[in-house]
């Protein structure tokens, strides 16, 4: 059975999704863009984006019970390429340690104008 996992301190869905869904010990956290939810704000620039997306990812797995330890899985939607290495600077903050297996695509465009999006899988 699914369970369905919300918080405040993350942005809220802007379609119809959740943050993220449990099941069975897997937790898989919607693509987070840079939505400040407290303010509803994009910051600029990459890092500052990539950042807030951490920040967001953190809240979610918080409010299941989950740390950036439990997480196996990240995937990067970049708009721009070029913006890699800022982006693999801040994310790389988040794990110093056994990071988890990961890719990174340059996509067209990213929802609200965003530079980054990253999708998350973790396991208890």
């Amino acid at each position: 059975m699914k369970k369905i996992i919300f918080t405040e301190k993350a942005p809220k869905a802007i379609g119809p999704y959740s943050q993220a869904v449990e099941v069975k010990g897997t937790l898989y956290i919607s693509g987070q863009v840079p939505i400040n939810p407290e303010t509803g704000e994009i910051p600029e620039g990459i890092k500052e984006q990539t950042e807030q997306v951490m920040k967001n990812i953190g809240a979610i797995l918080y409010a299941a019970g989950y740390t950036f330890e439990h997480v196996v899985k990240s995937t990067c939607l970049l708009s721009d390429m070029d913006n890699f290495q800022a982006m693999n600077e801040v994310y790389g903050s988040y794990y110093k340690e056994n990071p988890p297996a990961r890719a990174a695509y340059g996509v067209v465009k990213l929802p609200l104008g965003a530079l980054i999006e990253i999708e998350t899988i973790a396991v208890i």
